[in-house]
């Protein structure tokens, strides 16, 4: 899957949000300085030809809605920032976050529970 600009990014987020709009919809939550509407218009074409979004026509104007849904879009840059930075290791990047971002005792117990639920289900 391709990786999306900045840009790009934040009008999905906003899509994924919103489940559908038009290009107004989208400017109106984009946060200030907010661009031109010629601007989220070019940049939600571009997500058109990169086949994350679609729309349904109302005369001149355009409803978007997304295409790809958002867990698939994340699942896959997750494994693209996993392979290319963690040597496909789940173990160092975990250990990465831990150390690098501090986590709190109550953070890693929650870690701890989701991963001992998980160990729990693949043993079923």
């Amino acid at each position: 899957m391709k990786e999306l600009t900045k840009a790009e990014e934040q009008v999905m987020q906003i899509l994924w949000d919103i489940k559908k709009g038009f290009v107004k919809d989208i400017r109106d939550r984009l946060p200030e300085p907010k661009p031109a509407i010629t601007t989220v218009s070019t940049i939600v074409r571009i997500l058109e030809q990169k086949g994350f979004v679609a729309h349904k026509a109302f005369g001149k104007t355009h409803e978007y809605f997304p295409l790809v849904e958002k867990k698939i879009y994340t699942r896959d840059m997750m494994k693209g920032i996993l392979t290319k930075y963690f040597s496909d290791s789940y173990r160092q990047m975990v250990s990465f976050f831990s150390q690098e971002k501090g986590l709190t005792v109550t953070e890693l117990e929650e870690l701890k529970r989701i991963i001992d639920d998980e160990i729990r289900k693949k043993q079923k």
